[in-house]
């Protein structure tokens, strides 16, 4: 049976609190979610990730939830405190059926025309992020949603084609700053730029910046509990990085006790590749099995979190 909600899709409430979809597996009649908007007269604000708890702490604590499947406060949505559910797959086709758009609207829909000039179907793309709200401001970016590997791979390709005939734009530095800014995370700005000039899942078309990412169906499920055991940073070498640009992003390692690398931060999808030797910075986390793994970005930020190359044979 396939899941009510997806990742990246988004939940809103009776009091206009919209929140982006991180699970698709529900716990105790709750949707695992992260507060991103609050509607507020006929528009959407976009709240960080402070001024998010800071408000359900305030306002809605009923939205702050424990989980004990993965030991780890975090928010949650009841089912029936859903209103509306917005879908990026269905807001493309309803963008598409639309007679009428502004700026952002018309280059996303020449970006989707590129792809399937390409040969990407289009029934695999789907667009999160303020457009998926129709909340896009003429600074917004284009945030794609490609749903099935093969099909993620793809359109990778395809952005790294359409850079080389320069039908697309590679970022400048500008944009490039403004992405690192945005996601303030733990590397240098010089290090966050190398490694993501390598992945490919970012372009940008007339001015505005894409990013894509990938919506797979998950590697078979880890049914053990896991519990915090604090930071831990190591470095190990990569062996398998089929799930790298998966949510979560997950690494097998070549470690003495820890056998993998998760990653819920956007930031580090794709950041290595097997053969390569990281650094890891997250938090331990042992399992009832006592398998044990790192996960980095249990928030948006990763404050103190991040994972690194340190080595690769092609560097």
């Amino acid at each position: 049976m396939n899941p009510r909600f997806l990742p990246r899709d988004f939940v809103e409430t009776e009091e206009g609190l919209v929140f982006a979809v991180v699970s698709s597996s529900e716990e105790e009649g709750r949707v695992p979610a992260c507060l991103r908007y609050r509607r507020s007269g006929s528009g959407y604000f976009k709240l960080s990730t402070l001024a998010a708890e800071t408000l359900l702490r305030s306002t809605s604590p009923e939205y702050l939830f424990y989980s004990k499947i993965r030991d780890v406060h975090l928010h949650a949505v009841l089912l029936e405190c859903i209103v509306h559910h917005y879908q990026p797959r269905r807001r493309v086709q309803d963008l598409r059926a639309q007679g009428r758009h502004d700026t952002i609207e018309r280059k996303l829909l020449r970006l989707l025309e590129l792809f399937s000039e390409n040969g990407l179907k289009s029934g695999c793309v789907g667009v999160t992020g303020s457009l998926l709200l129709g909340a896009q401001r003429p600074d917004s970016d284009i945030d794609l949603v490609i749903y099935g590997r093969e099909s993620f791979f793809q359109a990778r390709r395809i952005v790294k084609q359409l850079k080389e005939e320069r039908a697309l734009d590679r970022l400048d530095e500008t944009l490039w700053r403004d992405a690192f800014a945005r996601r303030g995370c733990e590397l240098s700005f010089e290090e966050y730029l190398w490694h993501e000039r390598r992945k490919f899942n970012k372009a940008a078309i007339e001015g505005t910046k894409v990013d894509l990412s990938l919506l797979a169906d998950a590697p078979d499920a880890d049914h053990a509990v896991y519990h915090k055991h604090g930071l831990k940073c190591i470095q190990a070498g990569v062996v398998d990085d089929t799930f790298a640009f998966d949510y979560p992003a997950r690494y097998r390692i070549d470690h003495p006790s820890i056998s993998e690398v998760l990653s819920f931060s956007a930031t580090y999808a794709g950041q290595a590749r097997a053969g390569e030797i990281v650094e890891v910075c997250g938090q331990l986390e042992v399992s009832s099995r006592m398998g044990q793994r790192i996960v980095v970005g249990s928030d948006r930020e990763a404050v103190g979190q991040y994972i690194k190359v340190v080595h690769t044979p092609d560097r």
